[in-house]
């Protein structure tokens, strides 16, 4: 599916290119009226609550272009359905870079999948910006040198925040995890390795599931079983729910910590029911639109009024869209930086020397910082509490780094 064709009611970008070039028109995917990117989203499959992240980043774009554009250039976003599968991902990717020829990759979804197009990029010279994963891995710049982490706190730092306050609580802990079968699931994993260390085999029991499974409710009975009293569920929206669901149906009350990828109250903990998922613990980098000490925010109040014209259809409640908020104005601030050079040298360059740029709907206090050293823009997060009916943070700032 070619997302941005079939999307009008998102403002899918028609540009019409001028026969005046500038000395730019000779880079890949850039005329003097346009700067062309790509991105694969999971519109249907498995995980296609995910596929609000695209349809605001188009949204984002189509307000952006109203404004004028970046420098003169307005940005047509080409958004292409994967389903969440890796090959899907790889054809979608070479089909963005080969027919439409954009100037780089942003914000694609999936571990696996973003693990998949890396090789393939970086053969063809294409930036890989604001990856759409927490995956630690892609921090590490001798594997990925042309791809900067998304705009959101990397899992593995995660999960050693979260095994530090289990162990400040109880020394002797004991830890439960239900973890996805892939790169994601095992960066939970590796965070808590982190903290527990030589400790880890001793005090740590994992049931995995894949993607396609219908339901993990016998991997919960046997998590149970372990009798750990530490529950770490390291699992994408849908089987989040079913995790706390269960639990909570068969007696067991450990203290829960649910990966932020899962926090969304509208399609995990009411699924869930909220009664199951209250006093369950998380962690946020972002403002939840929801939280009552953001009602007067100037950030949270613009984000709406971005959301009610751009993306009218949305659901509000979902923080998706902050996510998709965040990351589209972080690409626009690197465009912006490169002025009238889009090469892909200078793109990396700028994505790769961001200081200290804060973002309306990052936490006060969270600023973005790169560096040919470190592309991971985001490390801090803050705690967080279900309380039955909303998310309340507490505590300072934290970093897994």
């Amino acid at each position: 599916m070619r997302f941005v064709a079939a999307l009008g009611a998102l403002g899918a970008v028609s540009i019409l290119l001028s026969p005046t070039l500038s000395p730019a028109a000779e880079m890949r995917g850039v005329t003097a009226t346009e700067i062309r990117i790509g991105q694969t989203m999971p519109y249907s499959g498995p995980v296609s609550a995910f596929g609000a992240l695209g349809k605001g980043e188009v949204g984002y774009f189509k307000m952006l272009n109203d404004k004028g554009g970046i420098n003169g250039r307005k940005v047509n976003l080409i958004s292409l359905d994967d389903s969440y599968a890796p090959p899907k991902s790889v054809e979608q990717t070479r089909r963005l870079v080969e027919s439409d020829e954009v100037a780089l990759i942003f914000s694609s979804i999936g571990t696996a999948h973003n693990t998949a197009i890396a090789k393939y990029l970086q053969s063809k010279n294409v930036p890989q910006l604001f990856i759409g994963s927490g995956a630690s891995k892609f921090a590490d710049i001798t594997q990925y040198p042309q791809a900067t982490m998304g705009v959101q706190g990397p899992f593995r730092y995660e999960a050693r925040l979260y095994a530090r306050y289990a162990l400040a609580k109880n020394p002797n802990a004991k830890f439960a995890v239900i973890s996805q079968n892939d790169d994601y699931g095992r960066d939970y994993l590796a965070g808590l390795k982190d903290v527990l260390g030589e400790k880890y085999d001793a005090v740590v029991t994992v049931a995995t599931y894949e993607i396609q499974d219908p339901t993990i409710d016998s991997q919960i009975v046997k998590l149970k079983a372990s009798g750990a009293d530490v529950f770490v569920i390291a699992a994408t929206p849908k089987f989040a729910a079913q995790a706390i669901r269960k639990s909570f149906e068969i007696g067991w009350r450990p203290m829960t910590f649910l990966s932020n990828v899962a926090v969304w109250i509208s399609t995990v903990m009411e699924p869930a029911g909220v009664e199951a998922g209250t006093g369950i613990l998380s962690t946020a980098y972002v403002k939840d639109p929801d939280d009552p000490a953001w009602k007067d925010d100037a950030g949270v109040k613009a984000w709406r009024d971005f959301m009610t014209k751009y993306v009218p259809e949305a659901d509000q409640h979902d923080t998706n869209y902050v996510n998709a908020y965040n990351s589209a104005m972080a690409l626009e601030a690197v465009l912006k930086a490169c002025g009238d050079d889009l090469s892909t040298e200078n793109i990396l360059k700028q994505a790769f020397s961001i200081h200290d740029l804060e973002l309306p709907m990052l936490l006060p206090g969270i600023k973005i910082n790169t560096s040919a050293t470190d592309h991971v823009p985001v490390d801090q997060m803050q705690f967080m509490r279900f309380n039955g009916k909303t998310w309340e943070r507490f505590g300072e700032l934290q970093t897994g780094n």
